[in-house]
């Protein structure tokens, strides 16, 4: 997809939040403790290498991602710190994560089996593993204590990996009841029970674990959501610190209005107005991430709430103001605009799903730009 640069439309990242955010956690842990900043999806939307650099600086001892291709992503930008990609990649690319030292999850032994036959043929650098459990997650990993003791002898005995972590993922870490949690701690502990010696990282610690349980953080975490300054539990749970949002999105007034009563605005005429109305037109839509579901959320314009009247648009929207503006007023979509400010926790709220997604729906349209 194109950047828009020549459209005044953009996400700002903060780097001092982030910088907040990264290092009171790292603050947090104990000295043997490792942080590794999870920046899979571009870096939940905020752009991937802009918060990997800014991680590294508040401490951040390795990443995390989702695909093969983002770690490629940030080898590619310099970075040599440890990568772990936490999906299953397939077994043709054992190689290339051995050459370019990336972490490979694993969660069978017919993967381990697979890639010791290629990795046998190449002189390669030992592919880092990370072995899965799935606790309850019910998503990837090993599940009874048998087959993990088999992958456990198989890598130990193969000259071809090395075996450098394992964890678990909890689903529940995020709300008040603990019940499953702690059910998953037990199934945790009760697994790798079967192996003789730990390897070098142990890891069950997301976001969520990590403030609100850390008592279970082991030696490493995975901080993802609260890295960027949004609560895990959607304000379900209180925060142990204050965390800083570090995106904000801002574009303009293209086009301002006035429509007389009984004209319809949008897509299927589903907004008549019922007496004279200002109506400005914004340059973002759908294409953008502003999704449909957000028709009738307020915007910031001059520090004043202005609904989205009629249909989000592929490419535009439009709202209602109390008085005309002339184009090239700023709209605020996401952040501070006077007094009054707006979230992406506000924006998941109206569209009754979480702010992971909200963020993680931004386009590449809309050009990341790094601010202090």
């Amino acid at each position: 997809m194109v950047v828009g640069t020549h459209r005044n439309a953009q996400i700002l990242i903060s780097k001092s939040a982030l910088y907040h955010n990264i290092s009171n956690e790292k603050k947090r842990l104990k000295n043997n403790e490792y942080l590794f900043m999870v920046v899979k999806a571009n870096g939940y939307g905020h752009g991937a290498v802009a918060v990997a650099h800014e991680a590294k600086k508040a401490g951040a001892d390795g990443f995390c991602v989702a695909i093969l291709d983002e770690a490629l992503q940030l080898r590619d930008a310099g970075f040599d710190e440890p990568i772990l990609v936490l999906g299953i990649t397939d077994v043709e690319h054992a190689s290339l994560m051995a050459e370019r030292k990336i972490s490979a999850t694993v969660s069978s032994i017919d993967w381990l089996r697979a890639a010791d036959e290629q990795l046998a043929q190449k002189d390669l650098p030992k592919l880092n593993v990370h072995i899965g459990l799935d606790t309850g997650m019910g998503r990837i990993g090993f599940q009874d204590k048998d087959s993990l003791k088999e992958a456990v002898d198989f890598l130990n005995q193969s000259d071809n990996f090395n075996f450098e972590g394992i964890f678990t993922h909890f689903s529940t870490a995020d709300t008040h009841n603990v019940k499953y949690f702690d059910l998953q701690v037990e199934r945790f502990n009760d697994l790798i029970s079967v192996i003789d010696t730990l390897p070098k990282y142990v890891h069950v610690s997301n976001s969520a674990t990590s403030l609100w349980h850390s008592e279970f953080n082991c030696n490493m975490i995975r901080f993802g959501v609260a890295g960027y300054g949004l609560n895990p539990s959607g304000g379900e749970l209180d925060l142990p610190y204050e965390l800083k949002p570090a995106l904000s999105l801002t574009t303009e007034v293209v086009y301002c209005k006035k429509i007389d009563a009984g004209r319809s605005v949008g897509y299927g005429a589903t907004y008549t107005s019922k007496e004279p109305e200002w109506i400005a037109t914004v340059p973002v839509g759908y294409a953008d991430g502003i999704v449909r579901a957000l028709q009738g959320f307020s915007l910031l314009v001059n520090g004043k709430f202005c609904p989205i009247v009629g249909r989000v648009c592929m490419d535009q929207l439009m709202i209602k103001l109390d008085e005309p503006v002339n184009p090239g007023t700023k709209v605020t979509i996401v952040g501070q605009d006077g007094k009054e400010k707006i979230t992406l926790q506000d924006i998941a709220s109206y569209c009754d799903t979480i702010h992971y997604e909200v963020a993680c729906l931004l386009t590449d349209r809309l050009p990341r730009i790094v601010v202090e």
